[in-house]
C-alpha cells in the first residue's frame, strides 16, 4: 500500500473540521445548536484520527501531524 493511510484519514478529519468551521459563517446561526454537535463530534473524529496515525507514522509525518494538531487547536480557540 502507498502512503499511510491513517495519515490521510487524519489529515482529512482535521480539514474537515477546518473547513466547517469556515462554513458555518453568521448566516447560518439558526443552525448553531446542530452545527455544534457536528463540530463536537468532527473534533473528536480528527482528535482520534490524529492520536491513530501518531503512533503509525514515520518522523516526517508527525512534524505534519504536529502541524494539523495545532491547526485543530487554533480552530478551537476562534469559537
Amino acid at each position: 500500500m502507498m502512503g499511510n493511510q491513517l495519515f490521510q484519514s487524519a489529515r482529512e478529519a482535521v480539514m474537515n473540521v477546518v473547513k466547517g468551521k469556515h462554513d458555518s459563517a453568521p448566516e447560518h446561526n439558526h443552525k448553531h445548536d446542530y452545527s455544534s454537535k457536528i463540530d463536537s463530534n468532527s473534533m473528536s473524529v480528527a482528535k482520534n484520527a490524529l492520536s491513530s496515525a501518531y503512533a503509525n507514522s514515520n518522523d516526517a509525518e508527525k512534524a505534519q501531524l504536529r502541524e494539523l494538531q495545532e491547526e485543530l487547536f487554533n480552530s478551537q480557540q476562534d469559537k
